[in-house]
């Protein structure tokens, strides 16, 4: 999307734009090129790891739940409940932030998200020495997810209207934040695994076990333990980076017009401050506000359900279905079969969020990506026919039988989930390649904010999908306990 053009001395460099445009995405406004300060990208690259680390934590840990919830009848349907708990209630709490975004400072925010994030991750990292009845440990997940959506929903929308009033290359440095955290807990995952499993049989995680008995599970635990240890450091050494950014007088320059829209908003006696961020082209009144979201919202549509759909197909089988697909091989570990699945699904995704830095595999075209969006749910019948492990007696033999097959669709799952993403999140909020925006410089984080809505709403969407796709794996109810 953008080339450097000339290095400059002091961490900073030129972008420009250089990417073709489709026919109905015609530039609005020629804008200069953009002068990128590359310790800032770096800091919002974090912002995009902490955005997304606490659903990676959790969904990573899948094999740890599964092993302290052995002999519970919860055990079949975790995975749905997990993630239909988080996306659910971040819905709900994205969708409060996103009304709310123009009222409250995107730091205040931040600072308390982060630090509500830190104290829950750790908690899950405590749990891995403690023993609990399978019922308890359930509700203390399902508790602890649902407390970290509420902080990742309030702390995505902070980044993302910083990120788009900055530009597009700060954009794509959240996006591809977002997908390299993933890559990192999954590789930590994977290589604390095959130290865990040194020596263990295929079948550990399978040996019923009663509660306080230590044997099972372990390797689980060590490999949660682990990667929970070190997301809590890394949302501290965020905390602290983010801290620095709100010092630069360029952040007060580019953001700060949010800060003081909070401000205005929560002292309404102070008049002139109103009338002079109103002057400034920024609508401040609760209905205007209201109908500046409206309005974005319906003029950006299609990168909305772009966004939505996406996310609602990946949910829909990653990782309650995915999860549950095991090695063809009776000799590989089902622990690290399954760390290595994540592994590709988010080497696969974070591929598909940095082609978008070369222009040529760019498309600026909202209708072409929603195509692209709709065609990824012929990977769910794939899925299907794969090596599921379904919970009748019945054996089934797979259609796709080989690991090697499995794997690279997998792969392929997750770049189309990247590109897509990452094409709604540099497309909406644009106003060199979004007429929609009709060169409406107020509109850009607003757009950024409702396209992170879409990919949200469609995570929670995608949850409850798994309900059914599940139910079609299963001789029982999905829902029964």
């Amino acid at each position: 999307m953008y080339r450097a053009t000339d290095v400059q001395p002091d961490d900073t460099y030129l972008w420009a734009d250089t990417s073709p445009t489709d026919s109905d995405a015609t530039p609005s406004l020629p804008l200069p090129e953009i002068l990128v300060d590359k310790r800032i990208q770096t800091v919002y690259f974090m912002l995009g790891s902490a955005a997304l680390l606490p659903w990676n934590a959790l969904i990573t840990a899948t094999p740890f739940f599964l092993s302290r919830l052995t002999g519970s009848p919860l055990r079949a349907t975790f995975s749905s409940y997990m993630s239909s708990s988080y996306t659910g209630c971040m819905l709900m709490f994205i969708a409060r932030a996103t009304a709310t975004s123009k009222q409250n400072s995107p730091s205040r925010r931040f600072f308390i998200a982060t630090g509500s994030l830190t104290i829950l991750v750790a908690s899950l990292c405590l749990s891995t020495f403690i023993f609990v009845p399978p019922d308890w440990f359930f509700f203390f997940v399902i508790i602890n997810a649902i407390g970290q959506a509420a902080g990742a929903a309030f702390l995505s929308t902070a980044v993302y209207a910083g990120a788009s009033l900055f530009g597009a290359p700060y954009m794509q440095a959240v996006m591809a934040g977002q997908a390299a955290v993933a890559v990192a807990v999954s590789g930590v995952q994977v290589l604390s695994s095959m130290a865990s499993i040194w020596g263990a049989t295929p079948d550990l995680m399978d040996i019923p076990s009663e509660f306080g008995n230590t044997k099972a599970g372990v390797a689980e635990a060590k490999a949660a333990r682990m990667f929970f240890g070190i997301s809590t450091l890394f949302l501290i050494a965020t905390f602290m980076a983010y801290r620095w950014l709100t010092t630069l007088p360029v952040y007060k320059a580019r953001v700060g017009i949010l800060e003081q829209q909070a401000k205005a908003l929560s002292s309404s006696s102070d008049v002139e401050e109103r009338r002079a961020l109103l002057s400034s082209g920024f609508d401040m009144d609760s209905s205007d506000n209201k109908s500046q979201l409206w309005r974005v919202f319906k003029a950006n549509i299609p990168y909305e359900l772009a966004a939505f759909l996406g996310f609602t197909v990946t949910l829909a089988v990653f990782p309650p279905i995915t999860v549950s697909i095991m090695s063809t091989n009776p000799a590989v570990h089902p622990l690290l079969f399954s760390a290595v699945h994540f592994l590709v699904f988010n080497l696969g995704d974070f591929a598909g969020r940095y082609i978008c830095s070369f222009p040529r595999l760019i498309m600026w075209s909202a209708r072409r990506v929603l195509t692209i969006a709709i065609l990824r749910a012929l990977f769910i019948p794939i899925f299907l026919i794969c090596n599921v492990q379904r919970t009748s007696t019945e054996i089934i033999s797979p259609i796709i039988s080989s690991d090697f097959l499995y794997l690279s669709i997998l792969a392929a799952f997750g770049l189309t989930n990247g590109y897509v993403s990452t094409l709604c999140m540099l497309g909406a909020p644009s106003l060199e390649h979004n007429p929609r925006l009709k060169g409406r410089r107020e509109d850009v984080d607003v757009a950024a904010t409702l396209a992170s809505f879409g990919i949200i709403s469609g995570l929670a969407i995608g949850s409850f999908t798994s309900f059914a796709v599940r139910a079609v794996i299963c001789d029982c109810n999905p829902f029964r306990q």
